[in-house]
Parts: structure tokens; sequence; C-alpha cells
């Protein structure tokens, strides 16, 4: 049991004594604040639960420091999980405790945080649980499936006074920091337009199938808040992303990040007024069923935020592939990297370069501290938000119809806001035809322009859309509703 954790263990026994005898505990803040240590010499308990790809950046960030120990690994994967003790067993002289059910770990009172990088499908029911647990989470991005739990997390925090910090690191980084204090200075002008680009080489994941769980999976554990579906593509690992039931495609994998980056520098601190998308899994015949071709717009009345996912061979755009590009008045900034970017003027000449990184660990732990969540750099609101316009630009999708590339181009036609969206769509379709897709007779899914407010985070009137701002959560995996928190 870590320090602060037994003198937590202590001071609760304490207090639980003083309100049998004497009643209510009358300052319970004071009391939370007591327990927090100010020491970096006491070592805070942290659990790391999904530890394959992802997870073993968590788990090297906090068993290389010396006010952190894992002391657990979670994984329904029974494989991954022990091989990932061992290893960490060597690296902070210590073997972690492995367990398949994160909720055991939950129980143990010494435990302090729970970081996680589950499947996406998992990752705010492990926040909402670990938190109403006592724990401080850090949590994987994006930090939802769905538009609906994300709020809950949020929610969940405040409501039992947990830090929370979301997994969109670049918010750490000073490369990125620096170009959006740039940018907020007004020094490109006024700016209206950020576009936020996912140019990232993905090939087919192999052909639809069935295929057999591997032995050591728990596919229970694994599914958790999805349905028990038959294993269609030939790797259970990662690919889930490009599976509607478990992941969001490369919008809400990669792209999340360079969408976050893209509302921060807008300065907007809502979801959109409204939203269309259009696309679609074109290149190859695969398992995969999420677009790697994709084009989301965001309507902010006065600004626009426009989203590009290509997931075939492509041309960079003003040097950038996985990026965020500013459109001001006076010139434009371009993001290139998580951690650097430059400044140019109405010319194309380059007037300043952003570069640095930074510790985002390192500032969700000082947060644990201090225990203000508004030290962290990716509070969990700043993620549900982020998370949400990658989930309302998949609703819109999924709710499309496949047109022709004609009629694709007569409905943008009629688009009106900072884009201009014929252009965004022709390089779209000669990255295509660079590609060997035919654009004779090509047909895209294009989803309908859905009207949304955000103060309720709902579609006015569309039951159909907002059907999926949530999910059926599978017994006893379910996130509880907004009056049951």
């Amino acid at each position: 049991m870590s320090n602060l954790s037994r003198r937590r263990f202590l001071e609760d026994s304490l207090l639980a004594a003083a309100a049998m005898a004497v009643g209510p505990v009358a300052d319970t803040a004071a009391a939370e604040k007591s327990r927090q240590s100010t020491s970096a010499n006491e070592k805070l308990a942290v659990a790391v639960v999904g530890v394959r790809g992802q997870g073993g950046a968590h788990l090297s960030a906090f068993a290389s420091r010396k006010d952190t120990e894992v002391l657990y690994v979670v994984d329904a994967d029974e494989a991954v999980g022990n091989k990932a003790c061992d290893a960490i067993a060597n690296k902070q002289g210590r073997r972690p405790k492995f367990v398949k059910d994160m909720r055991k770990a939950f129980e143990d009172r010494s435990l302090d945080i729970v970081s996680t990088a589950t499947p996406n499908h998992w990752h705010s029911l492990v926040a909402i649980w670990a938190m109403q647990a006592g724990k401080d989470v850090y949590v994987e991005k994006p930090v939802s499936h769905n538009v609906s739990e994300g709020r809950r997390a949020v929610q969940v925090a405040r409501k039992y006074n947990r830090i929370c910090q979301t997994g969109t690191q670049c918010r750490s980084m000073q490369g990125t920091v620096q170009a959006i204090e740039y940018i907020k200075a007004g020094k490109i002008g006024e700016v209206k337009l950020a576009r936020g680009l996912c140019y990232k080489r993905r090939t087919s994941i192999g052909p639809k199938g069935q295929y057999a769980i591997p032995p050591e999976v728990d596919y229970d554990l694994w599914s958790g808040p999805a349905p028990i579906l038959p294993l269609t593509r030939p790797r259970l690992h990662y690919d889930w992303h490009w599976i509607w039931a478990y992941g969001n495609g490369d919008l809400g994998n990669q792209g999340i990040h360079q969408m976050d980056i893209a509302r921060w520098g807008l300065g907007v601190d809502e979801l959109s007024r409204a939203v269309f998308s259009y696309g679609g899994r074109l290149g190859y015949e695969d398992a995969g069923e999420t677009p790697n071709t994709q084009v989301v717009v965001h309507d902010y009345g006065d600004k626009t935020l426009v989203f590009e996912v290509r997931g075939l061979e492509t041309k960079d755009l003003l040097g950038a592939k996985i990026g965020v590009i500013f459109y001001g008045t006076e010139g434009y900034v371009v993001l290139t990297s998580y951690t650097s970017g430059a400044a140019f003027d109405k010319n194309g000449n380059l007037v300043q370069k952003f570069n640095g990184s930074g510790d985002h660990f390192d500032n969700f732990l000082k947060a644990v501290r201090s225990r203000k969540h508004t030290d962290l750099k990716a509070d969990i609101l700043e993620g549900h938000l982020s998370s949400a316009l990658c989930h309302l630009g998949n609703i819109s999708y999924l709710l499309g119809e496949p047109v022709t590339l004609a009629e694709v181009k007569k409905r943008l036609a009629d688009c009106r806001c900072n884009d201009d969206c014929l252009q965004t769509l022709d390089r779209v379709t000669a990255h295509l035809a660079d590609n060997g897709v035919k654009t004779d007779g090509l047909k895209m899914t294009f989803g309908p322009l859905l009207k949304f407010d955000p103060q309720s985070e709902t579609f006015p009137g569309n039951p159909a859309a907002n059907k999926l701002l949530t999910r059926d959560y599978r017994k006893p995996y379910v996130v509880p509703a907004a009056d049951q928190i």
C-alpha cells in the first residue's frame, strides 16, 4: 500500500468513526484535500487497463517515475497482460498484479490512479467505473465511443471531484501550444476556417469472414458494453478500429488529435450547430466497415471546422499530412506534427517556426496532487467535446446514402461555409484517381446536413440521429444515464 493510500485509508476510517459518533462530517472538501500528498516522495499506485499498443506507453510512463508504481495490469488478453507484467517487473523492480477484470483492481483501496488504453468502446465506462470507485483517471482518446457517454464521464468527474485527463497529448506539447497562442494573439488575422488532416496510409485488413477468437482472450470482457459479435476480421487486436461496434474509424483514432487542435485554435468550447459528412471505403474491399476516405464539415456560424481522412497514398497539403491548417486573413499556420509547425504570410513566406515537446503524464500527476482539474492541459471536458465532434461526423455518414459524384458536386455547390467545398472535393477525387480508383460511375456515401443543439447536445426533432448519440449497452457493462449518476 502506498504512503498516500495508507494515509487515505486511515483518515477515511477516522472520518467514518467520527461520523458515527457525532454525525456527518461538516467539511468534506477540507477532508478530501487533507488526503492529498504534497510530497513527490510518496508513490501513487496505478492500474493500467488495456496494455497492448498505446497501453505500453502508459506502462512505461508510470513505471519510469519515482513517484508512481504500476500496481495492476488489466487486460482481457491473458498473454498480453502477463507479458506486460514481466516487462514492468524488470523496469520497476516489482511485478504488478495481473487481473482480467478491472473491477477487481478498482476494489483495492490502495489504488490511486487508473490509466486506460482499451479499445474505444470501453473508454468511457472504464473512466466512469474508476472515478466512482474514487480513482483519478487518464483516459485515452477518444474518451468515448459515442456522444452521450462522453458527457456522462464529464458529469461523473465533476460529481466525485476526480481528476480526469484526456490522452490528447498535443495539448502539452510546447510547439503546439506556441502555435495556438500565436493564432489567438491575432498574428495571422481573423481565423474563420481550420482544416484537420488525417492523411495516413491504411492497407486492407483482410477479407470479411468468421474467424476464431484467440483462446487467451476473455471475449466477454473484451466486448464489454458492445454486443457479443462474431469475429469478422482476421486480427482481433487493433483492427477493431475499423468496425463500428468498437471503433470510430480514423476520424476517432488518429484524427481525434487533429480535431482537438483545430477546435482549440478556433477557440470554440462547445459542439457545432450543424454537421455533414461524405466519403466511403474506397480502393479495396475488406472486412472494414468505417470509411477510409471521408470529409466532415462542422458549422459554427461564423467559423468552420473541416476534417479530411485519407487512408490511401496521398500528397501533403501545405506540407502537412497528419496535421492542422488555420487560415487567417493575414496568413496561415500549419502544424505538421505533434510538436512542430510554422506560420506563413499570405504569400506563403515563412514567418515563424514552432517546436517543442512536453510531458502529458506529468501534467496529469501534478493535477492529481493539486486536486484542481483546471491544472489539466486536457481535462475530460475538452476530451468530450473534441471526441464528440468526431462522432457527430460519423453520425451524418452513417445516415447517408450512396450517390454519384455528380450528385455530390450538386449538393456541395449549395454548401454555405468558410471552405470552398467544391475545391475540397476536387482534391479528394484527384487523390482517388492517383490511387487507381475510377471516378467515372463512382458513388460516395453522402450524409445529411444535421442541425445540432450544442446546449442539449441533441439533434432537434431528429430521432434517427439522436438514436446514434448513444448505444444499447450489454448488461452489466452499462454506462449510467444522466439521472443515475
